[in-house]
């Protein structure tokens, strides 16, 4: 007989726990999972931004099955860009880079920031992403999600201090005051030198990159720089196994979507295998439902969830 509860569902047959709700894929397993993924990304880079679509199926599908762990790295050369790095031609040259990659990929971001709000002190934002950590997992993972929608889709230079904080305030259950202590707190400089100090002993060259570990301490991993097809992260997944995992039935849309809270179409159709045309037509009955808004962007529409009618 199956067994449930408000972050998993469980087969008795086949021992398969999958997530009922995102916030589980985030939630420190009781149980040894066979593989852990590293993922290291660059939270300013509009590549690692277009990955989260493949992030978030591979949980969806497969998060049984393995632990990931963020880290974060930076593509700059320096963390507080030089003189060259801020002249007006890089500026426009980089945000040409961001609307190619939005063109590509379908993820929105609005490369005009560069040229309208450039951001001024990456390193800023790094320290901030960690200090939210601090506070769990799940708020963490919310709290990167709003500074990159504050950057690629509102054109916000994620900064400055008043816009790190105000982040803060759109996510659930986050406490402001222990996050603006915490901003300037040696801990959250410690946890993100951490970070790149992992990624220099694994040679991570670019972003986003996937390391892929099982239970064998003498293998070394199998690392994935790029952004592939889908199907290649599932063969890889099979590969460290040893056999082909089992799919979790899909989540219901509106668990998904209240979770994220704002989701762009993209996402909707690779985590849910539909095409464009089956996405607007899902979140098209939810907005007859007032339970979800549409947000036109430059390169893609947006969904926000509202709420329960």
């Amino acid at each position: 007989m199956p067994t449930n509860n408000d972050t998993f569902f469980c087969e008795d047959d086949t021992g398969l726990c999958c997530p009922q709700e995102p916030a589980s894929f985030y939630v420190q397993s009781h149980e040894n999972k066979p593989l852990e993924i590293y993922l290291f990304i660059d939270p300013l880079c509009p590549e690692s931004w277009a990955f989260e679509p493949i992030v978030k199926k591979l949980q969806m599908d497969y998060s049984p099955y393995f632990q990931l762990r963020y880290f974060l790295g930076n593509q700059l050369r320096s963390m507080n860009p030089s003189v060259k790095e801020t002249s007006i031609r890089h500026l426009v040259e980089r945000a040409k880079q961001w609307d190619d990659t939005a063109c590509r990929t379908g993820m929105p971001c609005d490369g005009n920031v560069w040229k309208e709000n450039p951001i001024s002190t990456p390193k800023k934002v790094f320290i901030a992403l960690k200090a939210a950590e601090l506070q769990g997992k799940v708020i963490g993972v919310k709290y990167m999600r709003q500074l990159r929608e504050a950057l690629f889709l509102h054109k916000k230079n994620i900064a400055e201090e008043d816009v790190l904080i105000q982040c803060s305030d759109h996510v659930e259950g986050m406490d402001r005051q222990e996050f603006e202590k915490d901003l300037y707190s040696e801990t959250a400089e410690k946890a993100y030198h951490a970070d790149l100090k992992t990624m220099q002993e694994m040679d991570v060259q670019s972003f986003p990159t996937l390391l892929f570990f099982n239970d064998n301490v003498e293998e070394p991993g199998l690392k994935v720089p790029g952004d592939y097809d889908y199907e290649v992260y599932e063969n890889v997944l099979t590969d460290m196994l040893g056999e082909t995992p089992e799919k979790c039935p899909q989540m219901p849309l509106e668990q998904f979507l209240s979770f994220y809270r704002c989701v762009a179409t993209k996402e909707i159709s690779v985590v849910y295998d539909w095409s464009y045309e089956t996405v607007e037509k899902e979140m098209k009955k939810l907005q007859l439902k007032q339970k979800v808004e549409a947000i036109p962007h430059r390169f893609s529409k947006l969904w926000y969830y509202i709420g329960q009618e």
